[in-house]
């Protein structure tokens, strides 16, 4: 180094490092105070001190390459050196409040009048339908739309959404708030993510509603576009919560041809009648094998779909649209086994189509109290 004005000062640096974000909170580390300090040697070596929000921050190693690569473009910047500690307790607390107030119990965000997520409860009325596949095919083929997405796993007994993902990541603890993991752009959490191996849970009712109010509101979720929530089949505990907890988030149902399957689905579907909540529509999942001549091998028969959408429609007095029709396919089995779902391992596959067309539908669909239960009751003068 010739000259030390050709160093860059410590407003440099931190004006290179203002789009560095953590990976996990998606926020400046700036203003997140994730930055310790910066020193600056003669011979042009800039050593970043980093707080990291715990000590085993399975995202340090992202954190050291974006910011060794926004200080490196810095004139003068011979070597960048990035060196980690950790947030104290009094750190973490104020971090956690400014990410989510400072309220002593935690608010589920969701439920918030203010709130402009939108919930979908992917609901069946009995198990092997596909719904998990359909959430998570329908979570991606979201978050490829450029909106922020998460899932919540709330089929505590039969957990599956972090497979189907292909994450195997724990969520990071910082004070009493959970940072989830991220697969494919999309934030989720699993009971599965806190159990060792593939341990049965063993929970009654109350203890299952305490599971889902902290998957809501102790995670941080951030701003999210849409939430979606995997329900256990049928009508049970976990669909009474959600209702509860979240009152205004909207059933999606998923069926498949077969009549005997739709006439289950349509209890899960009428639960609406009940908890007050808009039917968002249906999903007919194993519609048709399609036969290399093209035509179709209807194998669990047809018309179930419609015929759930039909008589839920009549049902809530509004029309409940079959959002797509979803042929089978080996390779969505396969994506769920393998962690990559069909729309990103075979976007155009027919499966895939249906399925993000259906994703289309649900996220540009615009606000508005058509199909929503009101809570009122009609009188007679």
């Amino acid at each position: 180094m010739t000259s030390t004005q050709q160093l860059p000062s410590v407003e440099d640096v931190r004006e290179a490092m203002k789009d560095v974000q953590d990976p996990e909170i998606k926020k400046p580390i700036l203003e997140l105070g994730m930055l310790k300090n910066v020193t600056i040697g003669e011979d042009g070596l800039v050593t970043v001190a980093i707080y990291l929000t715990v000590a085993g921050c399975p995202l340090k190693a992202t954190i050291t390459k974006d910011v060794t690569e926004a200080v490196t473009k810095l004139d003068g910047v011979r070597e960048v050196r990035v060196e980690m500690d950790v947030m104290s307790d009094e750190q973490r607390t104020n971090l956690r409040k400014s990410l989510r107030g400072d309220s002593a119990d935690p608010v589920i965000p969701f439920s918030q009048p203010g709130s402009m997520t939108r919930v979908y409860c992917v609901a069946s009325g009995k198990g092997g339908v596909g719904k998990s596949s359909v959430t998570v095919n329908l979570a991606v083929a979201m978050a490829q739309r450029g909106l922020s997405v998460g899932v919540v796993d709330a089929d505590i007994y039969g957990h599956s959404i972090p497979r189907m993902l292909g994450t195997s990541e724990k969520p990071t603890k910082v004070d009493t708030m959970i940072m989830p993991p991220q697969a494919h752009g999309v934030k989720v959490i699993s009971i599965g993510m806190f159990t060792p191996g593939n341990a049965p849970v063993v929970w009654r009712g109350p203890m299952l509603h305490r599971a889902l109010q902290q998957f809501l509101a102790d995670v941080f979720w951030g701003d999210l576009d849409i939430l979606l929530l995997d329900l256990p089949p049928g009508t049970g505990d976990i669909a009474i919560s959600v209702a509860q907890l979240i009152p205004n988030a909207e059933i999606l149902v998923v069926t498949t041809p077969q009549q005997a399957a739709a006439e289950v689905a349509e209890r899960a579907g009428s639960i609406a009648l009940q908890t007050r909540q808009r039917i968002a529509g249906v999903i007919e999942n194993m519609s048709w094998l399609e036969n290399e001549d093209g035509s179709r091998l209807e194998i669990f028969g047809s018309g179930g779909g419609q015929i759930v959408a039909d008589s839920l429609s009549k049902a809530v007095g509004a029309k409940v649209p079959l959002l797509g029709q979803v042929p089978l396919d080996t390779r969505l089995r396969e994506g769920g086994d393998s962690g990559t779902p069909l729309v990103l391992s075979e976007p155009d596959a027919p499966a895939s189509k249906v399925l993000r067309e259906a994703a289309s539908k649900l996220t540009v669909r615009a606000r508005g109290l058509a199909g929503m239960m009101l809570n009122v009751t009609p009188t007679t003068r």
